[in-house]
């Protein structure tokens, strides 16, 4: 049953609308009928190695099985999915079998896996395993997009955990690369074919270029290291391996001290369990049995600190991962962040431990599509932070494997990613890649980024331990803007911190920040008394109050003097502005040189600031009188012993709000009647109350005593103060740091990109040099024949001509592009040029005629079709072959 909110923070979000079948990200895939388990009794556990393989694989299997005895104890299921043909049976049971002595299956729906088989894919189906049972499930993408080792994997690591293995071997493309993070956020361990021994290596080098691929072997030496791990993992010598016994305390903390020292992270307070199974995962990797033994073997190894390092960092992530929690945050939150927002707002999320970037993208990519819906562009800037720099680089290359596809719709993809096709993968377009700024950080140790409206820390809590949790939590409140949201992953919870937020949707995790909690992010260490420009509404001077408000600031300030017997005051506000003076306050306060001003800080006289400072911030940040007595004020050239109590006004009056008002009381001490109430005068603890007569007993040295209390309390407040800047200019620093690798990271791409073109100018300035020197050779040619020549396109437009040819036409340069028709040629009884020229256009066929000049000479005129390289016709080419000696030799021998 829904509860209904009053918090007056923001209303709850309405109950969640399942997206349906058509509408949901990812991949849908439809399972046949499960078999009734009733009487099954619960799955045995063992390790369950998935094999993935495309093309090339056959000889992959043969080369792996052979290695393989036929029963290992303890003992493992093999599970075979290669990409098949959809539409041919398959023989790759019949295939394996040959190499084996194992019991060998093609999978129905519902089998049982048992150790000591193997189980291979049918052809068009994918496959899930689930509870020890395989399932087998309707392909839907079409057959290029399919991905079925990636989904298989990912069944795998949900279902067997730490036992999960799996095997790339030969094949194109990247399929299996999202299930390898999978498997290694699942603590099991992943091996793949040495691309050097493969027919075809493109999946096993996309799993390598992870970085959490454990063994890279030949499919011949895979089965003794995989046994040598499961026998330590999971055998006898399994229990051998244990870090949680108390004498290996010790080692432990040795290993984090390791840890801190190469990486400046620190790991004690992370979750012990998953800290200790990472830490057992690498032992068996490299047949340790004990904990010293490993501490020994990272001093003598310091790249084996780095594999660590990082194994302590793979967690699970992926586009629109749950999303069912991205689809209510797009539809109640993100509009939310847009409404009554002016267009020069800059728009600040932050994603802490964000790894590959996968959730960062995720969360541009909403804002961009509610931009769009609202046809509106507003400024983005999301601060996407993780400690692994490897991570980092992923992510801000913006480039992803096939395999997202399961996770983000065919209309997202072609909408916000491009495809490239000899790659296999998805690359980030720029629109969104602009949208965020990827930076180094650690959540815990570096200062936060502030001002922000959205946190997105989904799965990095459930990694840390309570005490951590109990920092973070309000660290994220301090970020935030009032109202800010929080967006936690699905087994994650701020519950335990009900005054710093609220839920809007419990079963999302999403939480708004509850605005009331006044000083609870002034305990921070990493934000001690920081001033939120949003916490505090500035009071009009008094120089400049409304009319209509004077009379109620009077009435207040009497109200409350008359309460508590205060002959002299001042009702002034958080800033110290004063708003209203009562009695004869000369003696204590004076104007201030300069421009006018009514501030009581600044009005005050010597001897009376530093006091009254600290006194203000005081009670304005406790909301309780604060008393200050024994303080000399310096008063016509004399001093002057006063008490002074500031009190927080309960009652607000014209508009103004009561927790802003600041009520001081300044008194006499010589006039202050032994008989004073308790509230004016502080107790003093009866244990200490003959100390405290003997230090009072000389007035100068009680006096003086007090004044060196008040200065101290004024410095302290000061060095708060300035603790409080620096913390804000770290956070400041950080994001202008993070900018700058942003920059840099943009200025290494220019760079790249300018070398590429260079490149590409030095290649094209080579084939200019070149086509001049051709084209210079054929001028030649053409000119030293002296056959006149004149080519035409389709258009009979002259496109180029030879010296020769002027002497029979007359051409000049600036004749090139106009119609041969235009042109006058000095032929006598010849004026069926274009006519010929079409005719050899229509038929092919060349055309010969003898011609005569007016100067009497003879030309042989041929027009043949003008032809390029791939036999396409573009025109005609005219040649005038000067005939006039042959001619008149013939003429002479008859």
């Amino acid at each position: 049953m829904a509860v209904k909110s009053k918090s007056k923070e923001g209303k709850r979000l309405p109950p969640r609308k399942r997206p349906p079948p058509d509408k949901a990200e990812g991949l849908i895939l439809q399972p046949g009928p499960v078999p009734s388990r009733a009487n099954d009794s619960p799955p045995a556990r063992f390790p369950v190695v998935g094999i993935g393989a495309s093309a090339g694989g056959l000889a992959a299997f043969e080369a792996f099985f052979s290695g393989m005895p036929a029963e290992i104890d303890p003992g493992m299921a093999f599970v075979l999915v290669q990409h098949l043909a959809p539409d041919h049976k398959s023989l790759l049971s019949e295939l394996v079998q040959r190499y084996t002595r194992m019991q060998v299956f093609e999978i129905e729906d519902g089998i049982k896996v048992k150790p000591n088989c193997a189980y291979i894919i049918p052809p068009n189906r994918d496959l899930a395993l689930m509870n020890g049972r395989l399932q087998l499930l309707e392909q839907r993408l079409p057959h290029g997009q399919r991905l079925p080792i990636d989904f298989f994997f990912r069944t795998l690591a949900q279902d067997r955990h730490e036992q999960a293995i799996c095997i790339i071997l030969s094949g194109t493309g990247s399929d299996g690369t999202q299930g390898v993070r999978a498997v290694k956020a699942e603590g099991g361990i992943v091996m793949a074919q040495n691309p050097e021994s493969t027919a075809y290596d493109g999946m096993p080098r996309s799993a390598v270029a992870t970085g959490m691929v454990d063994y890279v072997l030949p499919p011949a030496e895979m089965p003794a290291q995989l046994i040598a791990y499961v026998t330590r993992a999971f055998g006898k010598l399994a229990s051998g391996a244990s870090v949680t016994t108390p004498k290996t305390e010790d080692a432990l903390k040795k290993i984090f001290i390791l840890l801190r020292s190469r990486t400046g992270h620190d790991f004690s307070l992370y979750k012990e369990k998953t800290v200790n199974r990472r830490i057992e995962r690498r032992m068996v990797l490299h047949q340790i049995d004990r904990l010293d033994g490993y501490l020994r073997y990272l001093q003598q190894n310091p790249d084996e600190l780095e594999a660590l390092f990082h194994d302590l960092l793979i967690g699970v992530t992926g586009f629109f991962r749950d999303s069912e929690a991205f689809a209510t945050l797009a539809e109640h939150v993100i509009p939310d962040l847009f409404k009554n927002r002016r267009a020069d707002a800059l728009l600040r999320i932050w994603v802490p431990g964000c790894s590959t970037g996968e959730e960062a993208y995720s969360i541009a990519i909403l804002l961009q599509e509610c931009m769009e819906t609202l046809k509106q562009t507003f400024g983005i800037q999301v601060f996407a932070t993780d400690i692994d720099s490897r991570a980092i680089e992923t992510a801000r290359a913006g480039v992803y494997p096939s395999g997202i596809a399961s996770d983000v719709s065919a209309q997202r993809l072609a909408q916000f990613f491009d495809r490239d096709e000899n790659g296999g993968v998805f690359r980030i377009k720029k629109r969104i890649r602009d949208m965020l700024v990827f930076s180094e950080q650690d959540v815990i140790r570096d200062p936060p980024f502030s001002r922000l409206d959205v946190i997105s820390c989904r799965n990095l809590l459930i990694y840390l331990g309570g005490e951590l949790q109990k920092k973070l939590i309000p660290l994220f409140h301090y970020a935030l803007n009032p109202g800010g949201t929080l967006f936690l992953g699905t087994s994650e919870t701020a519950g335990g911190f009900v005054d710093l937020f609220t839920a809007l949707d419990r079963k999302a995790k999403i939480y708004k920040r509850i605005d009331s909690a006044f000083g609870v992010y002034h305990n921070l260490a990493t934000a001690s008394r920081c001033p939120q420009p949003h916490e505090t509404t500035r009071l009009p001077s008094s120089r400049h109050p409304a009319d209509g408000k004077k009379a109620g600031l009077r009435e207040v300030a009497e109200k409350t003097f008359l309460q508590h017997f205060a002959p002299v005051g001042a009702l002034v506000n958080d800033q110290g502005d004063v708003l209203y003076l009562y009695g004869r306050t000369g003696m204590y306060l004076e104007p201030s040189p300069g421009e006018p001003g009514m501030n009581i800080l600044k009005m005050a006289r010597e001897g009376l600031r530093q006091s009254l400072t600290s006194a203000l911030r005081k009670a304005g940040t406790q909301k309780k009188p604060v008393f200050r007595r024994g303080i000399r004020v310096k008063t016509n050239g004399e001093f002057t012993t006063v008490n002074v109590t500031v009190r927080p006004v309960t009652t607000g009056a014209g508009g103004i709000a009561a927790s802003a008002l600041l009520l001081v009381i300044i008194e006499d001490a010589s006039e202050v009647n032994v008989e004073t109430p308790p509230t004016m005068v502080p107790t003093t603890d009866p244990a200490k109350e003959g100390v405290a007569a003997a230090s009072y007993s000389h007035p100068r040295i009680a006096a003086l005593k007090q004044e060196l209390r008040v200065k101290e309390e004024y410095l302290q407040t000061t060095i708060e103060e300035l603790n409080s800047s620096n913390e804000e200019m770290q956070s400041i620093n950080e994001e202008l740091q993070s900018s700058n690798e942003e920059l840099e990271t943009s200025k290494e791409e220019l760079q790249s990109v300018n070398e590429e073109l260079a490149t590409v100018n030095v290649e094209l300035q080579t084939k200019v040099t070149d086509l001049t020197r051709t084209n210079n050779d054929m001028n030649n040619l053409l000119a030293g024949t002296g056959i006149g020549t004149i080519f035409v396109d389709n258009r009979m437009c002259i496109r180029r001509f030879t010296p020769a040819v002027t002497g029979i036409i007359n051409l000049i340069p600036s004749d090139v592009g106009r119609p041969v028709n235009h042109i006058v040629f000095n032929l006598v009884g010849y004026d069926r040029l274009m006519e010929d020229i079409q005719t050899v256009l229509d038929n092919l066929i060349p055309k010969e005629d003898e011609v005569r000049t007016m100067a009497g000479k003879r030309y042989l005129l041929r027009i043949q079709p003008y032809r390029t390289l791939e036999n396409v016709i573009e025109g005609a080419v005219i040649t005038f072959i000067d005939i006039t000696n042959r001619r008149s030799e013939e003429h002479s021998a008859t």
